[in-house]
């Protein structure tokens, strides 16, 4: 029975993969669609493929159609891509007008010393829990401890100087959490703010 099942599941992704061929650029960008909605982790290309059992470059053209399709005025999702894989995410407009009811749980956990801490981070880093405090000028034992424990930030290395204090920086999961591509992405700092957070280094 076992060995019957085994060719069975092997048969039913051959299956899958000679249907494929017989798609058009619709319905493989429909049957992209689906995974996406089914997905809750951005997806990279090549693991789209995978899943979908269609071709790197076939995945590729799909999500130019879904992006031109979310384009629209009627459309409340776009496709996005964050940390490297894509996802289908709420407009920003929209979900802004939402955000009580559905944003993320912890999200409205973070208190302002705690978004005030992680964006020293975000923008300084690689940065010392010491540097951090004298910027803030206050203890953040606590501060650091909840991110660490949401895995916003993590030990990226130790700083070249007497005690060897340990650097940290931001993780993939505070990427995907504000929705973001890369560092890049983070909102520009006006001068002021740049020279401050500059301090902090």
């Amino acid at each position: 029975m076992q060995e019957e099942s085994g060719i069975e599941s092997e048969d039913n992704g051959e299956d899958i993969k000679e249907n494929n061929l017989l798609l058009n650029l619709d319905n493989k960008t429909a049957l992209l669609e689906t995974v996406l909605f089914l997905e809750s982790e951005p997806q990279s290309i090549e693991n789209l493929a995978k899943i979908t059992k269609l071709s790197e470059d076939d995945i590729t053209e799909c999500l130019e159609c879904l992006r031109e399709k979310y384009t629209n005025v009627d459309s409340g999702i776009e496709i996005s891509q964050i940390i490297g894989g894509w996802m289908l995410t709420p407009k920003k407009e929209y979900f802004s007008l939402l955000k009580e009811r559905y944003g993320k749980k912890n999200e409205g956990r973070l208190s302002k010393s705690a978004i005030e801490t992680l964006s020293i981070i975000a923008y300084s880093q690689p940065i010392t829990r010491a540097e951090i405090e004298s910027f803030r000028h206050v203890n953040v034992d606590n501060m650091m401890r909840l991110l660490l424990d949401r895995k916003f930030i993590k030990e990226v290395g130790k700083k070249d100087v007497p005690g060897k204090p340990t650097l940290y920086g931001t993780t993939d999961e505070f990427l995907a959490f504000f929705h973001l591509q890369s560092l890049a992405d983070l909102p520009q700092l006006e001068e002021e703010e740049e020279k401050r957070f500059a301090l902090a280094r």
